[in-house]
């Protein structure tokens, strides 16, 4: 990860600036901030707000003011706070959690990130790490500090609602009954082709074709009394795979044509099929080598059956886990459209496909 994305993945607050985005008038440094909501005691302000949008409309690849009008803008920005709002309260309510938990980023944690930051990024001195962070528009401070907070909603995430999810055995068998194509390998066959191209390509005469077919047909019936095909193929034939001794494949029987699947399905290893005629020549097929289907029993399959169960829930079991915060927080909202957006944001997360169902 480049230097630059990892600031822009790990630091949200970071990332105001003051050119670009003009959503609101500047706060000078002696006005009171216009508080938005209180979460369990925690505020967050208007100049939060501005901060996350910007985050936000630079990940949605909007970083170009000049190129995009205050309508575009505004209407942007209005299908995108919905969800801002409700990721906002989560990650307050989740960090806070966190800490009542007591984790937190030991200097030695923090230290160790750095160094895998200035070693990703060929970094090799204090001072360029301090101009990147200025050309980041954040102080050390700032970053450990997202660093932080990431560090403690993996772990609530991890020890509070993951590590608790269990797969059981039903669960596991009900999706390996529901699923058995995940599980089962697709018919192959493997070719060996010899390709007699017509010359003259469009404008060839019917004696380039004739000459053509003869010459494969000539070829196959020295290959039926037992020449090898493979050399045959390795001298006379035209296609590219001459290269290999005429090898095609393996390939699924699924992605062959109607045609060519009816042809070579019911044929068995050292089969050689009639000579087929193309828009561009005479091919002879030998059928090289066959697979049949097959489907992992259910005991080998269970470690995949599992983390694919496991993947499925994690999504609704974690959505309870923060619906539960909500219910317990105390959230007091000062801005009624705030709120507003917040309930939207909700609605929308429950209704959105894929939502986990209660």
């Amino acid at each position: 990860m480049k230097f630059m994305n990892v600031f822009r993945t790990v630091v949200v607050a970071g990332l105001m600036t003051t050119a670009g985005f003009a959503l609101a008038p500047a706060l000078r440094a002696d006005v009171v901030q216009q508080i938005l909501v209180k979460i369990n005691g925690e505020i967050f302000t208007k100049t939060d707000l501005e901060q996350r949008q910007i985050a936000a409309l630079r990940q949605m690849g909007q970083e170009d003011r000049a190129n995009t009008s205050d309508a575009q803008l505004r209407r942007m920005l209005d299908e995108a706070t919905p969800q801002l709002i409700v990721s906002i309260v989560d990650e307050v309510l989740v960090v806070q959690r966190g800490h009542e938990l007591g984790y937190r980023m030991a200097d030695e944690q923090f230290q160790s990130i750095l160094d895998n930051i200035k070693k990703e990024n060929k970094i090799e001195s204090d001072a360029q790490f301090q101009a990147a962070l200025k050309q980041e528009n954040m102080t050390l401070a700032e970053l450990r500090k997202s660093l932080e907070r990431q560090m403690i909603m993996t772990r609530v995430q991890q020890n509070e609602v993951f590590g608790k999810i269990a797969v059981s055995e039903d669960e596991a068998r009900q999706y390996y009954d529901a699923h058995q194509s995940e599980f089962t390998s697709p018919q192959t066959i493997t070719l060996r082709e010899i390709f007699i191209n017509i010359p003259n390509g469009t404008a060839a005469t019917v004696a380039d074709d004739t000459a053509a077919r003869e010459k494969a047909a000539g070829i196959r019936a020295r290959a039926v009394a037992g020449e090898s095909f493979e050399k045959l193929a390795a001298d006379l034939s035209d296609s590219p795979s001459r290269a290999n001794a005429g090898l095609v494949g393996p390939l699924s029987l699924s992605d062959l044509s109607d045609d060519l699947r009816k042809l070579v399905e019911p044929m068995k290893a050292g089969d050689i099929t009639e000579v087929l005629h193309g828009a561009r020549g005479y091919q002879i097929l030998k059928v090289e080598a066959k697979s049949v289907a097959e489907t992992r029993p259910f005991a080998q399959a269970r470690e995949d059956i599992s983390n694919r169960v496991f993947t499925t829930k994690r999504q609704g079991e974690f959505q309870k886990y923060l619906e539960k915060l909500r219910a317990d927080a105390i959230i007091e909202w000062k801005s009624p459209e705030l709120k507003k957006a917040f309930d939207q944001g909700v609605l929308q997360a429950q209704t959105a496909p894929g939502a986990a169902t209660r």
